[in-house]
């Protein structure tokens, strides 16, 4: 499939599928309600701290999948099988951020 990281595209293999997640602002602004955020600089913020919940990181990767188009709810998200397990979802999301706010040259 690909990513297009111009677009703030991220890639994650979940259940042996690789799927692409995006923060459009409509993804951003649902995250920003179910997190509590405040503001974007507060979603920034919560993730760049280092001490993020696993909730968090599931609700940013839901947020992430919903906004490319390849909605999966946390549920299902749950007891998904991500490989590269923990590590690789939180460094998805980490990405994701960075590309969504301009943080990594993208």
């Amino acid at each position: 499939m690909g990513v297009n990281a111009a677009r703030g595209e991220v890639a994650l293999v979940i259940d042996g599928q690789e799927r692409r997640l995006r923060l459009t602002l409509g993804a951003l602004a649902g995250l920003e309600t179910k997190l509590g955020a405040g503001s974007l600089v507060g979603i920034a913020e919560r993730f760049e701290g280092g001490e993020v919940r696993a909730a968090e990181l599931m609700a940013l990767l839901a947020a992430g999948l919903e906004g490319a188009g390849e909605p999966c709810d946390e549920a299902a998200l749950a007891s998904a099988e991500i490989e590269g397990g923990a590590a690789a979802a939180l460094h998805a999301g980490l990405s994701l951020l960075a590309r969504s706010f301009g943080a990594d040259g993208a």
